[in-house]
Protein backbone atom coordinates (compact mmCIF):
# COMPACT_ATOMS: atom_id res chain seq x y z
CA UNK A 1 0.00 0.00 0.00
CA UNK A 2 1.45 3.41 -0.97
CA UNK A 3 0.68 6.54 1.12
CA UNK A 4 -0.21 9.56 -1.08
CA UNK A 5 0.58 13.14 0.09
CA UNK A 6 -1.35 15.06 1.76
CA UNK A 7 -2.60 17.79 0.05
CA UNK A 8 -5.14 20.89 -0.03
CA UNK A 9 -7.10 18.84 -2.48
CA UNK A 10 -7.30 15.56 -1.09
CA UNK A 11 -7.88 17.03 2.05
CA UNK A 12 -10.78 18.57 0.92
CA UNK A 13 -12.58 15.76 -0.72
CA UNK A 14 -11.90 13.86 2.60
CA UNK A 15 -13.88 16.84 3.89
CA UNK A 16 -16.53 16.68 1.32
CA UNK A 17 -16.91 12.51 2.40
CA UNK A 18 -17.53 13.40 5.50
CA UNK A 19 -19.77 16.18 4.87
CA UNK A 20 -21.95 14.17 2.37
CA UNK A 21 -23.16 11.43 5.63
CA UNK A 22 -24.12 8.68 3.27
CA UNK A 23 -22.87 6.64 0.48
CA UNK A 24 -21.97 9.01 -2.42
CA UNK A 25 -20.33 8.32 -6.09
CA UNK A 26 -17.07 9.94 -7.16
CA UNK A 27 -19.30 12.33 -9.72
CA UNK A 28 -21.15 13.17 -7.34
CA UNK A 29 -18.52 14.15 -4.42
CA UNK A 30 -16.90 15.88 -7.50
CA UNK A 31 -19.90 17.93 -8.92
CA UNK A 32 -20.38 19.43 -5.14
CA UNK A 33 -16.40 20.53 -4.77
CA UNK A 34 -17.12 21.34 -8.76
CA UNK A 35 -19.89 23.77 -7.38
CA UNK A 36 -17.29 25.34 -4.53
CA UNK A 37 -15.37 26.38 -7.53
CA UNK A 38 -12.22 24.26 -6.20
CA UNK A 39 -10.94 23.51 -9.14
CA UNK A 40 -10.23 19.56 -7.97
CA UNK A 41 -10.55 16.99 -11.22
CA UNK A 42 -12.32 14.26 -11.31
CA UNK A 43 -9.21 12.30 -10.85
CA UNK A 44 -7.87 13.34 -7.96
CA UNK A 45 -11.43 12.56 -6.95
CA UNK A 46 -11.45 9.01 -7.94
CA UNK A 47 -7.67 8.53 -7.00
CA UNK A 48 -8.56 9.83 -3.46
CA UNK A 49 -11.36 7.80 -2.52
CA UNK A 50 -9.72 4.75 -3.58
CA UNK A 51 -6.87 5.45 -1.40
CA UNK A 52 -9.00 6.14 1.69
CA UNK A 53 -10.66 3.11 0.89
CA UNK A 54 -7.66 1.17 0.70
CA UNK A 55 -6.93 2.93 4.04
CA UNK A 56 -9.75 1.95 5.58
CA UNK A 57 -10.55 5.80 6.18
CA UNK A 58 -13.75 4.71 3.66
CA UNK A 59 -16.22 2.22 2.86
CA UNK A 60 -16.83 1.39 -0.56
CA UNK A 61 -19.13 -0.65 -2.30
CA UNK A 62 -21.10 -1.03 -4.98
CA UNK A 63 -24.89 0.04 -5.62
CA UNK A 64 -27.19 -2.49 -7.14
CA UNK A 65 -26.59 -0.69 -10.57
CA UNK A 66 -22.82 -0.87 -10.44
CA UNK A 67 -22.10 2.07 -9.47
CA UNK A 68 -18.76 2.60 -6.56
CA UNK A 69 -19.97 4.65 -4.05
CA UNK A 70 -17.81 5.79 -1.04
CA UNK A 71 -18.56 6.90 2.36
CA UNK A 72 -16.26 8.10 5.49
CA UNK A 73 -15.69 5.31 7.84
CA UNK A 74 -17.10 5.61 11.22
CA UNK A 75 -15.77 2.12 12.45
CA UNK A 76 -12.37 -0.01 11.64
CA UNK A 77 -12.46 -3.60 10.75
CA UNK A 78 -15.05 -5.60 8.10
CA UNK A 79 -18.34 -4.98 8.70
CA UNK A 80 -21.25 -5.06 6.61
CA UNK A 81 -24.20 -2.11 5.90
CA UNK A 82 -28.29 -1.88 5.74
CA UNK A 83 -28.54 0.75 3.10
CA UNK A 84 -31.73 2.84 2.21
CA UNK A 85 -32.65 2.51 -1.75
CA UNK A 86 -34.85 5.70 -1.07
CA UNK A 87 -33.09 8.03 1.03
CA UNK A 88 -29.05 6.84 1.86
CA UNK A 89 -29.51 6.50 5.38
CA UNK A 90 -26.69 3.33 6.25
CA UNK A 91 -26.79 1.60 9.16
CA UNK A 92 -23.62 -0.23 9.82
CA UNK A 93 -24.49 -4.02 10.75
CA UNK A 94 -22.95 -7.09 12.68
CA UNK A 95 -23.80 -9.98 10.62
CA UNK A 96 -22.47 -13.31 12.82
CA UNK A 97 -23.86 -15.58 10.69
CA UNK A 98 -22.75 -14.27 7.68
CA UNK A 99 -19.13 -14.83 8.88
CA UNK A 100 -19.62 -18.12 10.18
CA UNK A 101 -21.32 -19.31 6.77
CA UNK A 102 -19.07 -17.30 4.76
CA UNK A 103 -15.60 -19.56 7.21
CA UNK A 104 -17.64 -22.95 6.90
CA UNK A 105 -18.80 -22.28 2.91
CA UNK A 106 -14.64 -21.30 2.35
CA UNK A 107 -13.36 -24.75 4.95
CA UNK A 108 -15.59 -26.42 2.78
CA UNK A 109 -14.40 -25.77 -0.75
CA UNK A 110 -10.60 -25.91 0.66
CA UNK A 111 -10.32 -22.03 0.52
CA UNK A 112 -8.21 -20.39 3.29
CA UNK A 113 -7.82 -16.30 3.40
CA UNK A 114 -11.16 -15.94 1.93
CA UNK A 115 -12.82 -12.78 1.99
CA UNK A 116 -16.35 -11.17 1.81
CA UNK A 117 -18.65 -8.05 0.86
CA UNK A 118 -22.69 -8.29 2.19
CA UNK A 119 -24.24 -5.21 2.27
CA UNK A 120 -28.06 -5.33 2.22
CA UNK A 121 -30.47 -2.36 0.32
CA UNK A 122 -33.86 -2.25 1.16
CA UNK A 123 -36.12 0.79 2.17
CA UNK A 124 -35.59 1.89 5.73
CA UNK A 125 -38.64 2.60 7.71
CA UNK A 126 -39.37 6.28 7.53
CA UNK A 127 -39.44 6.03 3.82
CA UNK A 128 -41.82 2.76 3.97
CA UNK A 129 -44.05 5.00 5.94
CA UNK A 130 -44.25 8.07 3.30
CA UNK A 131 -44.41 5.38 0.54
CA UNK A 132 -47.69 4.18 1.82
Amino acid sequence: MTLQRNTWQRERVREALSDAGGFVSAQSLHATLRGENTGIGLATVYRTLAGMAQQGEADSLQSPEGENLFRACSSTGHHHHLICRSCGLTVEIEATAVEQWARSTAAQHGFTDAEHVVDIFGRCASCTREKA
